[in-house]
This record gives C-alpha cells, structure tokens and sequence, in this order.
C-alpha cells in the first residue's frame, strides 16, 4: 500500500518537549532537590533549608539567603534554556558554577505544581510566580525575606507513568538524603538543613571545615577512625579524609568525590582509592573517602550528562594515578596500629600473650597449616616501605581469613543441623562416594568421585547451606548479645534501617534508636553467632538500598536472608583442613537445593572421566 503524501516530520510542541527534558532532568524527587540544591549554591547562600512531605513526591520546599531575583528574571527562570551562568559557547569550557544549562526549572515545572517566591536584597518587595504543568499562571509583588524559596508540589502530577515507577518512599527519601549529604560535604562552608514530615535528618554546621561537616553527617566514631589526605601534582591538587584500613563498608555508598567542589560520580576514582589500599583491607571492601581534586577548568568537560552526574576529565589516567598515589602516602604516614581495648586493664603483652594462645589453640583444632595473617592479633599493618606501587600492577596477594574463622562459620551452620528434622528424599549429589583431594587458591575444593571429580565454590557451598537456614528461620532463634553493638549510621542510612526494622527483628535482630543517629543491637539470630562488630548490619542496609521495591511479604525477608547467608558464609581466601572441607560438602549434601547458591551461581562443576579423558585427548 503507498504511503499517504505529506510531510510525516513535525515539530514537537512545547509542552512535549519539555516533559521530554524532564524525563531527562528529573528522575525522581531527589533530583528536583539536587537542581535546586545547586541553585542556590551558585546564588552564593550560606543557609539552605530543605522540607520534604512524603518523601518529596507530596512537597519539596528549598528555602535559602542567596541574591534572590529581580521580578523580570523570576519569569524568565521558567523558559527553557534560560541562565544567567554562561552567556556564549566558549563559556562551556570553564564553567564555574554547578548549574549552567538553564533546563532545570522549565523541567521540573513541565511535571509538578511551582510555587517561586524571591527578593533580591537590595529591593523592598519581592515577586511570587505560580506555575502549573509549565505554564506561569500568575505573578504577585509580595513580601518576604532576601534570597529565594522554591515549593515543588505534586511532583509528576501529569505524568503518572513516571511516578508509577518510584521505589518505596524510604529508599525515596534515603536518596533525598544522600543528595542533601553529598552537598553539605562539597560545600562545609554552607548549612544544609533537611525536615521531613516535620522530622530534622540532616544538620550540618558552617564552619567551613570539612572534619566539622564528617562529624556531623557521619558521626564521631566514623570521623575517628579517618586520616587526612594532602596531596599535589602538576595537574590535580588533592585534598579530604580517608578511612583507616579497619573501617569499610561493602559497597561504595560512603565515597564522596568532588571535582573543583563538583560532587561527582566516578568508578575509576572509586577504583583509585581502592588501588592506594592495595591488600591492606579484603576483596569486596571499600573504603570511606570524601576527596576534593581541584584541576584547571579546561581540563574537565561538566557537559556530558543531563543532570551533571558524570564529568570528563582530559587527563583521567593521570589523575587516578594521582589518587592512588595519594591514598599511599597518607596511610604510610600514618599510624595504623588501633589503640587495644583493655577492659580488665591487662598490660599489652599479655593481652598479645593471649591472642596468640588463642590463636594457637584454634588452629590445632583445626587440623591444618594454614596462613594465619597478622591482622588476627587487631593489628593494621601499613604498607612497608619498600612495597612496589600498585601503579606498577605488580601481582597481586590474596586475602586471607585464618582457620579459626573458617571453624566458626561452619559451626554456626554444623548446630542448626543438627538441630533441624529430616528432610524428605531427593536425588543424591554423589558427594557421599567422595574422596577429598584438596583446596585450591583458598577457594575451590577438588573432589573425586568414582568416575570423574568435582570442583566446588566454598563460599557459594556455604551460601546455599546458610540461606536454607536462615529462611527456616524458626529453627535459628536468636541470642543477646553480652555487650550490645552500637550503630553510627548516616542520615541516608538511617531512613532506610526505619523501613527494615519489623523485617530485622522478625530475623532475630533487636535493633533500638539510641541517640541522634545511632542505634545499638541487643540481639542477633542464633547462626550469626557472636556478633564482633556493626559491618554485617551496615553491609545489610546497603545491600538492601540497591534492590529497589519489593514485595514486602515475600521480596524483603528474601532478600534479607540471600545478604545473612552471603555475610555468615566461608569466604574466599579462607584455608580450609580436610576435616572442615568434610564438613561442608556434609551440609551442603543435605541441601534442600545443593546445586546452586541464592544468587544462581553453581556450587559445583562436575567432570565425567570421559570428559576428562577428551580433555587430554585420549580417544584410545
């Protein structure tokens, strides 16, 4: 059939194309807080005041004391592409401020109910404009303080395919939180204020110190354990705080980057500090960092994403040389070995004398030499001064967890066990006509069977042994802990632990709010044994904030037991003695599923001697 005639290319009208940019723009509430935010900071205020109502999907109110606006710029702030940041092409190369593409106010108005209210400081009156769905439909002279206020009602009001698809209102409001913590951190010399639903999350102080703002938004016992960085090469200046080796956390939600007091994000910056480590904290750890690189504006491209999230550096290897190499010389200078706990005010040595007869004693009972790193004894060791640099890539060790770790674990499982009714018939593995070769790389165990071998994940063994477990929950229960573990949780953190806590406590977890940001545990489920320390919890929240709405009867306590089992489970890195390596494939040979961790990956790789033999090529 032929194609009517006539033209089939057509110009968008204007209100498609600015939900167009919006879509762009403003991804969730967080985002029209973050434009705002960046608003007000190019409009030079020292006092930020944020108010939220259901997590910035009902209101979002930011309120500062910056210059504020003339009555005529106050309505050319809603046209599209208007800005008074830069004023010709070549301006993109050197932008100074956080907002310079004039789309962010059209944007956020093209979706929501605004309200502007603004005075300049030298003028008596101020204006108020009110705009619905990207239309001014009014503006008033009236009264009201120096600088300016926003209010963002109803956000995606006419665009219900966009507020569909929000995440729950915690892991909403966690995000809002994130963003208003991140700029108090690139800019000390402001106060951030955060209020939702009435309720203060974020206060920062204006001292214009960077520790000052650490102490507030990550607390005191977090801000104790960091060390400063000062570093300077020909092409980036660096500057912030960086955690010793025994504080990290399994994700990188406590790294703060800033590029010339741009906050940004950058895995190869992530990736640099973690290099400047090098094996001084396990694999899967990172370190806190709040780092700021100052870098001669040529040289960085601001203009390659629509909410500024991302930037482009000329020199970018360089640079993230630059970082690792400053991440070294700061934890080389100093003094890694953390005061020790004398609760009985025992003399040093014989708290080591101990330590040492403890270790001992573990691994005899473990039956097996294995590699008993110096960390066992609570020591951080630096970075010798002879190491080669990381920057060299020599190869490198892996990290190593000692026999009695490996015990510990598999006992917790080993009890419930025992423990635990007899599960009906199901197909054998074969694991029980095994004979136990040995580990390889403090990772896979070979197995021969009797016609062919097996080669099996530890970790993910375990995993899958644990995971039954925990979802059995009945058959765990829970134990208090003697001395109770404290919690010192940032803002971001905190909101979404509010969410978790029925789920947690279902799980065994007695979890209280025990000051401004803090809370402490009283109890754990029963398989996670002695809890030592708060990195299961923090690793739990955080493995929770990446998995987004779920189903609150099934989805949440799901996902809760997949990250305990991966927490409780041997890791890699861990030697393992024949009579632990036994024990395991017996747990795991009583898996309802043994073949597969929670995740889906396999446990274990099977090899027929037919396999083996066309391997080597023996086709006789």
């Amino acid at each position: 059939m032929a194609e009517a005639s006539g033209n089939r290319i057509h110009v968008l009208d204007e209100a498609t194309i600015n939900k167009i940019a919006a879509g762009e723009v403003v991804e969730r509430p967080a985002s029209v807080v973050k434009e705002l935010l960046d608003n007000s900071i190019d409009a030079e205020a020292t006092e930020i005041r944020v108010e939220v109502k259901g997590a910035g999907t009902e209101l979002i109110i930011v309120t500062d004391n910056g210059r504020g606006m003339s009555r005529e710029d106050s309505t050319l702030a809603f046209t599209k592409h208007a800005t008074s940041k830069i004023g010709h092409i070549e301006d993109l190369e050197r932008v100074l401020t956080l907002g310079f593409r004039g789309e962010a106010i059209s944007s956020i108005a093209a979706v929501a109910k605004v309200y502007l209210t603004t005075r300049e400081k030298g003028s008596i009156s101020g204006t108020k404009v009110v705009v619905s769905g990207g239309s001014i439909e009014n503006v008033l002279e009236v009264g009201t303080a120096p600088g300016t206020t926003i209010s963002v009602e109803s956000l995606f009001y006419n665009t219900p395919a966009r507020k569909k698809y929000l995440k729950s209102m915690r892991t909403e409001l966690a995000h809002i939180t994130d963003v208003v913590t991140r700029h108090a951190f690139g800019h000390p010399g402001i106060s951030f204020t955060l209020i939702s639903d009435g309720k203060v999350l974020v206060r920062s102080p204006t001292s214009g110190d960077i520790f000052d703002s650490i102490v507030y938004l990550l607390g005191s016992e977090s801000a104790k354990k960091l060390i400063p960085v000062e570093f300077k090469s020909d092409i980036v200046k660096i500057s912030g705080y960086i955690s010793k080796p025994g504080l990290s956390r399994s994700g990188t939600d406590l790294q703060y980057f800033f590029i010339n007091g741009r906050g940004i994000s950058s895995k190869s910056i992530s990736n640099a500090v973690r290099l400047g480590y090098y094996n001084l904290i396990p694999k899967g750890r990172f370190p806190v960092a709040v780092l700021d690189l100052e870098l001669d504006l040529s040289e960085v491209d601001v203009n390659v994403h629509p909410a500024k999230r991302y930037v482009r550096m000329s020199h970018e290897r360089e640079v993230c040389d630059a970082v690792t190499l400053a991440v070294e010389n700061a934890l080389k200078a100093e003094q890694l070995v953390p005061e020790i706990s004398l609760p009985e005010k025992k003399p040093v040595q014989a708290v080591f004398v101990e330590k040492a007869e403890e270790m001992l004693e573990d691994i005899s009972k473990a039956d097996a030499e294995v590699f008993v790193p110096v960390e066992k004894l609570e020591l951080e060791v630096p970075v010798p001064e002879n190491k080669i640099s990381p920057l060299i890539r020599e190869e490198e060790e892996s990290y190593h967890f000692t026999a009695r770790d490996t015990e510990k674990r598999l006992k917790r499982s080993e009890r419930v066990l025992s423990k635990t009714p007899k599960k009906p018939e199901r197909a054998p593995t074969g694991l029980d006509k095994a004979r136990i070769v040995g580990q390889i790389n403090e990772l896979y165990i070979i197995v021969e069977l009797e016609n062919g071998l097996v080669i099996v994940d530890q970790h993910a063994a375990h995993e899958r042994v644990m995971y039954e477990q925990i979802c059995d929950i009945s058959s765990s229960g829970w134990q208090e802990l003697i001395t109770p573990v404290t919690l010192d949780l940032t803002s971001k953190e905190k909101v979404l632990l509010e969410e978790y806590i029925p789920y947690l406590e279902e799980m065994g977890f007695a979890i209280s709010e025990f000051g401004p940001n803090s809370y402490v545990v009283t109890t754990v489920p029963a398989l996670l044994g002695k809890m030592e320390s708060a990195e299961l919890i923090h690793d739990i929240i955080i493995d929770l904030l990446s998995t987004g709405r779920v189903k609150n009867d099934t989805g949440m306590f799901d996902n809760l037991c997949k990250t305990m089992s991966c927490r409780a489970a041997i890791k890699a890195g861990a030697g393992c003695s024949m009579g632990q390596m036994e024990s395991l494939l017996k747990q795991l040979d009583m898996a309802d599923n043994p073949y597969t961790c929670p995740h889906g990956r396999p446990t274990m790789i099977s090899f027929t001697r037919a396999e083996l033999d066309k391997l080597f090529k023996r086709t006789g």
